[in-house]
């Protein structure tokens, strides 16, 4: 769990270069306190934007870019939460260079949370080590593929 105090403390979460492209949603409101992760779409559906912290590392922003399009009628996986749909999982990516982006197939609008808790309830259990592996996944997207120090370090 984090807390957010600002509208600034939530762009620092972000690398510069993506900071210039963040658009915070209207519906977050200050200060914040993140549970395990915070995820809006962009009013115009161009942009996702992804905040997350992994156990003992700072808040870390991803802004992902998507095509918005209809998806696909074949069910697909979301790499991250391990659900499956038919038009729910969609292509995001992130820049990792001026000439590289990387992308992950999750679900298009970062509703994992939400889906792991009607799993958790349906089955039971807890939703907490679901949640912590879905934070791991997350955080190791962000440090092996696009390169970034999850201890904010060196933003």
């Amino acid at each position: 769990m984090f807390m957010l105090d600002t509208e600034a403390a939530l762009l620092d979460a972000f690398r510069p270069k993506d900071r210039k492209s963040v658009e915070i949603s209207r519906d977050l409101k200050f200060p914040l306190f993140v549970r395990d992760y915070v995820a809006w779409v962009h009013p115009s559906g161009g942009h996702v934007y992804l905040v997350f912290a992994v156990p003992q590392g700072a808040p870390t922003g991803i802004t992902f870019e998507t095509t918005g399009g209809a998806g696909t009628t074949v069910p697909q996986m979301c790499d991250w939460c391990h659900s499956a749909g038919v038009g729910t999982v969609a292509l995001l990516t992130a820049i990792v260079t001026a000439k590289k982006r990387a992308g992950v197939h999750v679900c298009a609008d970062l509703s994992c949370r939400e889906k792991l808790e009607d799993d958790a309830n349906r089955a039971g259990r807890s939703v907490l080590p679901a949640m912590a592996k879905l934070v791991e996944r997350m955080g190791r997207f962000a440090s092996d593929v696009l390169g970034i120090d999850l201890s904010g370090a060196r933003r």
